[in-house]
């Protein structure tokens, strides 16, 4: 695959959100405005006006309506898309369950919103935390330019027959969403040509026969069915079957994408910044990264072996790679922007913590709850966090495991 033609335009996250899924050729798009995703399918619904997309567009009465009329339009055989953030995302909490359950390949895209109360519409990740066990492929980005790649990504990742499971495009609110940059797009053309069209796995029916997985009344199949526990234990495993698949096509459809575009995230799963020789580093996602990667460079020009990992897909949760991109490191902060309440620590923390469980050698790891709310979080900070996590190399203890940054306390 060559590299294909393509023109910088300028646009904000949740303009280039839609701009990417105007072209990925969507049948069905429904939604509910809230800030600050907003832009997003105002854009797309000007797109629809003006008869530049071939698309059912709906305004539903609410996140949850939203999120069940792209689950139904996705059981018929229908491309579809949502978007959404904070308390909208909570409200769809049911049927995020129920999509993922169904094997529906929605695509949504989610401009990070803190949760109430006290009411905020500001930047962290507790919205999309929250819902870190709903089945949901979760894909967390940098900046415009990937918010726009990722969003192509994932309707390939999504309706990959080896996955089938929906997946959550995640970018930090205001910070991306409402920011101008200036983002490479492809031409229409080859966005179609890279997803092409939506295929689907053959399943049994009642009759004995071999279908497409889709409700046809042609060739009929059930969906939806009461589904205790003689069956239900093994739809869960199915589910975390594929998963675990979906990691290789991740990297698969984020390789294919990058011979095409010119642009790569790391492996689709992490990115790692200057970790060759790093003896400490910070682990984090989203639009962090970019300020974190500035603080390694300044550090390096000091001496400092510092270095960087970008999370990027955080579910499925890429352990392995997790933990060979660290291999060697001494010491790794992790920074959540989201707080497991009374889980000794955030949730990113969780997962990479656990990586290195069972590992002879292992980094001391700590981690950093900061930004809550849309608190800046500058380089001062960063190099805060480097500063103690030198202190651990030198003193080989770790005095507070789980700290608060630039709060006052």
């Amino acid at each position: 695959m060559s590299k294909a033609k393509q023109e910088l335009i300028p646009l904000n996250g949740d303009e280039s959100v839609a701009y990417a899924v105007r072209q990925c050729d969507v049948d069905v798009v429904v939604a509910y405005p809230i800030t600050p995703q907003t832009i997003i399918v105002e854009r797309f619904s000007e797109y629809v006006h003006n008869g530049e997309v071939d698309t059912e567009f709906v305004c539903a009465e609410s996140e949850h309506s939203a999120l069940t009329c792209c689950l139904t339009a996705a059981l018929v055989g229908a491309r579809t898309f949502t978007a959404t953030c904070g308390p909208g995302l909570a409200l769809m909490h049911e049927m995020l369950g129920v999509t993922a359950g169904y094997r529906a390949p929605v695509v949504m895209a989610v401009s990070n919103r803190a949760l109430s109360a006290p009411i905020n519409i500001h930047c962290d990740h507790s919205d999309t935390m929250a819902e870190r066990d709903s089945g949901w492929i979760q894909i967390y980005v940098e900046s415009a330019q990937e918010a726009y790649d990722s969003t192509i990504q994932a309707f390939k990742i999504a309706e990959d027959p080896d996955v089938l499971l929906p997946t959550i495009v995640a970018f930090d609110g205001f910070v991306i969403s409402h920011m101008l940059e200036g983002v490479y797009v492809l031409t229409d053309e080859a966005v179609k040509s890279f997803i092409g069209e939506r295929r689907f796995p053959l399943v049994m029916n009642h009759e004995g026969r071999a279908v497409q997985f889709k409700l046809d009344p042609e060739n009929p199949i059930t969906i939806g069915a009461l589904d205790l526990y003689d069956y239900y234990f093994e739809h869960k495993r199915q589910q975390e079957e594929a998963a675990v698949k979906a990691l290789e096509v991740i990297r698969r459809v984020h390789e294919e994408y990058a011979k095409l575009s010119g642009r790569r995230y790391g492996n689709g799963l992490v990115e790692p910044y200057r970790l060759e020789d790093a003896d400490i580093a910070i682990v984090c996602l989203g639009s962090t990264v970019g300020a974190v990667r500035t603080v390694v460079n300044e550090l390096r020009l000091k001496g400092i072996k510092a270095g960087l990992l970008k999370v990027r897909t955080f579910r499925p949760f890429p352990a392995q790679d997790v933990a060979e991109a660290l291999k060697g490191v001494k010491a790794v902060a992790v920074m959540d922007r989201g707080c497991s309440f009374g889980g000794r620590g955030g949730p990113v923390f969780h997962e990479v913590r656990s990586a290195f469980y069972d590992l002879d050698e292992r980094p001391r790891v700590v981690n950093y709850i900061y930004g809550l709310g849309g608190r800046d979080t500058p380089p001062l900070l960063i190099r805060k966090v480097y500063d103690d996590l030198n202190e651990i190399v030198k003193t080989g203890r770790v005095k507070e495991l789980v700290q608060f940054l630039g709060l006052r306390e």
